[in-house]
């Protein structure tokens, strides 16, 4: 199978095209986009942070000890970037492709199948980009997010968003129909969601929980956006550094192949 993965000499900056297209697109809606993010903190914070979080008090992260909203704050990012990232390459690629034959009217044009999926993906990574600014600007006027350290979010939002995005895009890959997305994420992102340390520490896991939840990418994910929001960064954050940056080394040139696969073979 990998013998037929496509090879950086057929992509071109030309997929920055497809990049400029989607964008274009958002533009026209970005009222309806930016709502989301804006409002997610605040109904989370309202939830956890007023209720939960009057009954779990204060935890240590690293050397220090925070609230639980500020604990949760971070992680509320990450998730972020995981949602937006793969229900851009998930869902809005799959109309794309089979619904709106957005992608006929792409290939109608110089552009090949790898620039027009590569520009999706990245187009999908820039999303989690931006509800990472969006939803880090209002945590940081809560209160909730400090500077500088929560600038690093938004490389990080880049790095996770690419991740996601070739996940989701290797689900386009794979599923016969859209209903059939129901499946990765109800066993793959909710799980993820609720057992990546988002909500609370791994540590109050069973010992095997806590080895499944390190294997999951969220969970590296909401470690960096919390070290880095909190200024606690250290060497084991440069193992979650490398899980991403492998992993999206990894899943990217698969998504490419299966798309490829799926549209053409």
């Amino acid at each position: 199978m990998f013998l037929n993965l496509p090879f950086p000499s057929k992509i071109s900056l030309r997929f920055l095209r497809v990049w400029q297209r989607n964008f274009g697109v958002y533009r026209q809606t970005w009222i309806i986009s930016f709502l989301p993010p804006l409002l997610e903190p605040v109904l989370y914070i309202l939830a956890f942070g007023l209720g939960l979080g009057q009954l779990v008090g204060e935890l240590k992260v690293g050397s220090r000890v925070v609230s639980y909203t500020v604990f949760i704050a971070p992680a509320l990012v990450a998730v972020a970037i995981m949602y937006n990232a793969f229900f851009e390459t998930s869902y809005n690629s799959f109309v794309r492709m089979y619904y709106q034959k957005t992608y006929d009217a792409l290939l109608a044009t110089p552009l090949n199948l790898q620039e027009v999926i590569l520009g999706d993906i990245f187009w999908a990574a820039t999303k989690s980009v931006i509800a990472a600014l969006l939803m880090g600007t209002m945590l940081y006027l809560f209160g909730l997010l400090a500077l500088p350290g929560s600038f690093l979010l938004l490389p990080l939002a880049l790095l996770g968003g690419l991740f996601f995005a070739s996940l989701g895009m290797i689900c386009t890959g794979l599923v016969p129909s859209i209903e059939t997305f129901n499946v990765p994420i109800f066993l793959l992102i909710t799980p993820m969601f609720l057992f990546s340390g988002t909500f609370f520490p791994l540590q109050q896991l069973p010992e095997w929980a806590q080895r499944v939840a390190l294997a999951l990418p969220l969970t590296h994910l909401v470690d960096l956006a919390r070290a880095s929001a909190l200024g606690e960064l250290s060497g084991i954050s440069l193992w979650s550094i490398a899980y991403l940056v492998v992993g999206t080394l990894l899943l990217l040139p698969l998504a490419l192949y299966l798309m490829q696969r799926r549209i053409i073979d």
